[in-house]
Protein backbone atom coordinates (compact mmCIF):
# COMPACT_ATOMS: atom_id res chain seq x y z
CA UNK A 1 0.00 0.00 0.00
CA UNK A 2 2.78 2.20 0.61
CA UNK A 3 4.65 1.69 -2.64
CA UNK A 4 1.31 2.65 -4.66
CA UNK A 5 0.59 5.87 -2.21
CA UNK A 6 4.32 7.02 -3.52
CA UNK A 7 3.02 6.16 -6.71
CA UNK A 8 0.27 8.47 -6.27
CA UNK A 9 2.05 11.31 -4.77
CA UNK A 10 4.95 10.86 -7.81
CA UNK A 11 1.93 11.22 -10.43
CA UNK A 12 0.47 14.39 -8.49
CA UNK A 13 3.90 16.03 -8.23
CA UNK A 14 4.54 15.47 -11.84
CA UNK A 15 1.53 17.26 -13.14
CA UNK A 16 1.82 20.01 -10.70
CA UNK A 17 4.71 21.14 -11.92
CA UNK A 18 3.78 20.64 -15.41
CA UNK A 19 0.95 22.84 -15.34
CA UNK A 20 2.91 26.04 -16.12
CA UNK A 21 3.94 23.97 -19.56
CA UNK A 22 -0.05 23.52 -20.15
CA UNK A 23 -0.82 26.60 -19.83
CA UNK A 24 2.08 28.30 -22.06
CA UNK A 25 0.24 29.99 -25.36
CA UNK A 26 2.54 28.19 -27.78
CA UNK A 27 0.42 26.83 -30.57
CA UNK A 28 0.11 23.01 -30.50
CA UNK A 29 3.17 22.50 -27.51
CA UNK A 30 -0.13 22.40 -24.70
CA UNK A 31 -1.78 19.59 -26.96
CA UNK A 32 1.80 17.35 -27.17
CA UNK A 33 2.60 17.36 -23.61
CA UNK A 34 -1.10 16.95 -22.44
CA UNK A 35 -0.38 13.68 -25.24
CA UNK A 36 2.81 12.79 -23.52
CA UNK A 37 1.41 12.73 -19.90
CA UNK A 38 -1.36 10.83 -20.70
CA UNK A 39 0.56 7.78 -22.63
CA UNK A 40 3.39 8.05 -19.62
CA UNK A 41 0.30 7.41 -17.11
CA UNK A 42 -1.59 4.82 -19.01
CA UNK A 43 2.23 3.04 -19.47
CA UNK A 44 3.28 3.37 -15.79
CA UNK A 45 -0.52 1.78 -14.87
CA UNK A 46 -0.05 -1.10 -17.41
CA UNK A 47 3.23 -1.55 -16.22
CA UNK A 48 1.90 -1.83 -12.53
CA UNK A 49 -1.12 -3.72 -13.35
CA UNK A 50 1.21 -6.33 -15.17
CA UNK A 51 3.79 -6.60 -12.47
CA UNK A 52 0.95 -7.40 -9.83
CA UNK A 53 -0.48 -10.21 -11.61
CA UNK A 54 2.79 -11.42 -12.63
CA UNK A 55 4.28 -11.47 -8.85
CA UNK A 56 0.85 -12.83 -7.26
CA UNK A 57 0.62 -15.64 -10.22
CA UNK A 58 4.30 -16.64 -9.74
CA UNK A 59 3.64 -16.52 -5.90
CA UNK A 60 0.89 -18.82 -6.18
CA UNK A 61 2.71 -21.40 -8.43
CA UNK A 62 5.07 -21.54 -6.01
CA UNK A 63 2.68 -22.07 -3.10
CA UNK A 64 0.36 -25.26 -5.44
CA UNK A 65 2.68 -26.40 -8.30
CA UNK A 66 -0.06 -28.51 -9.47
CA UNK A 67 -2.05 -25.63 -10.21
CA UNK A 68 0.49 -23.77 -12.41
CA UNK A 69 -1.18 -24.65 -15.58
CA UNK A 70 -4.51 -22.73 -15.22
CA UNK A 71 -2.86 -19.95 -13.47
CA UNK A 72 -0.24 -19.21 -16.23
CA UNK A 73 -3.37 -19.52 -18.49
CA UNK A 74 -5.37 -16.92 -16.30
CA UNK A 75 -2.18 -14.34 -16.10
CA UNK A 76 -1.86 -14.05 -19.45
CA UNK A 77 -5.39 -13.63 -20.09
CA UNK A 78 -5.22 -11.04 -17.73
CA UNK A 79 -2.38 -9.62 -18.95
CA UNK A 80 -3.25 -9.10 -22.77
CA UNK A 81 -6.52 -7.54 -21.30
CA UNK A 82 -4.71 -4.86 -19.75
CA UNK A 83 -2.20 -4.70 -23.09
CA UNK A 84 -5.43 -3.97 -24.92
CA UNK A 85 -7.01 -1.64 -22.78
CA UNK A 86 -3.50 -0.01 -22.85
CA UNK A 87 -3.49 0.18 -26.77
CA UNK A 88 -7.03 1.59 -26.38
CA UNK A 89 -6.00 4.35 -24.21
CA UNK A 90 -2.50 5.41 -26.49
CA UNK A 91 -4.26 5.67 -29.46
CA UNK A 92 -6.95 7.94 -27.23
CA UNK A 93 -4.24 9.76 -26.34
CA UNK A 94 -2.55 10.20 -30.03
CA UNK A 95 -5.84 11.31 -31.42
CA UNK A 96 -5.60 14.73 -29.61
CA UNK A 97 -2.34 15.50 -31.42
CA UNK A 98 -2.54 17.31 -33.64
CA UNK A 99 -0.38 17.46 -37.31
Amino acid sequence: MLKMAKVALLVVAVLALATPAFAQDIPGTSVFAGAAAGCGLIVIGAGLGIGKIGAAAVESMARQPEVAGNVQTAMIISAALIEGVTFFGLVVCMFFVKF
